[in-house]
């Protein structure tokens, strides 16, 4: 049965594609932020693959998580589906970097380097991507000059994930490299008015990981509820992908080609 590594596990999205794919039978490897966080999975981790920990807005502990995941052994697919949504300033991580970047652009680029290469791998954007389209996405991609904007930086972090699981779809022939919007769904970070459906917003992720399913195992797509949907044409731009990847190369020290 295929491995899974799924970030962001303890609740939500996250802790729902876990427990379907664990239902099916599958070896899911599911994260925690802390030691603490990891008590919510006392449900799901006996019948896991393994459990890590590290706080992803620190490049340190994202660095030890991709150590924890390959003493585990080579994943089959990794959902990177961890994420903040409308933090409300700023914020500076050990780092230097504004949390929102850290955790959705940052982490999930440092994981894909460091982490042996699987076979498949998703990437949870969203809609809101659309609106992070604009020179500032790249120029100021850590907000240190721009005053704090918490909605564009969201969505400005959408783009650059999406952006990413498209280019390597282009540079790793070998992997299918896929984004899905989930919707705006009933979680913890979508918050109780959310009106997506929350079982639609986890069944695409798990699906593009383990499907043999000639729809599924496609690359380079960007998903919504299993129907294949335009992404922002910035994130399908070899000049913006180049440019995006040097950012992060830079930001964190790592080249992933």
């Amino acid at each position: 049965m295929p491995r899974i590594f799924i970030t962001g596990s303890t609740d939500g999205l996250g802790r729902a594609a876990a427990g379907a794919l664990i239902g099916d039978g599958h070896d899911v490897v599911l994260h925690a932020r802390t030691r603490e966080r990891a008590a919510a999975l006392s449900d799901l981790a006996p019948d896991a693959a393994g459990v890590v920990t590290g706080d992803l807005s620190s490049a340190a502990e994202t660095r030890d998580v991709a150590g924890q995941v390959n003493r585990i052994g080579r994943m089959d697919a990794v959902i990177h589906n961890a994420g903040v949504y409308l933090e409300p300033s700023r914020g500076t991580t050990a780092d230097g970097h504004a949390t929102t970047l850290a955790v959705n652009t940052l982490a999930p680029y440092l994981l894909t380097a460091l982490t042996d290469r699987p076979d498949r791998l998703i990437y949870l954007s969203s809609g809101l991507h659309h609106a992070g389209a604009g020179a500032g996405s790249l120029r100021d991609i850590d907000w240190t000059s721009r005053p704090w904007n918490a909605a564009r930086a969201y969505a400005e972090s959408k783009l650059h994930l999406t952006a990413l699981a498209l280019t390597l779809a282009r540079a790793w022939p070998d992997v299918l490299s896929n984004a899905v919007d989930p919707g705006w769904v009933p979680t913890r970070m979508g918050g109780p008015s959310a009106t997506g459906d929350l079982q639609m917003g986890h069944l695409t992720q798990t699906w593009l990981a383990v499907s043999h399913d000639p729809a599924a195992t496609v690359s380079g797509g960007y998903w919504y509820h299993r129907q294949r949907q335009a992404p922002a044409p910035q994130a399908r731009d070899p000049a913006f992908q180049d440019q995006l990847l040097d950012r992060l190369a830079a930001l964190t020290g790592v080249a992933l080609f």
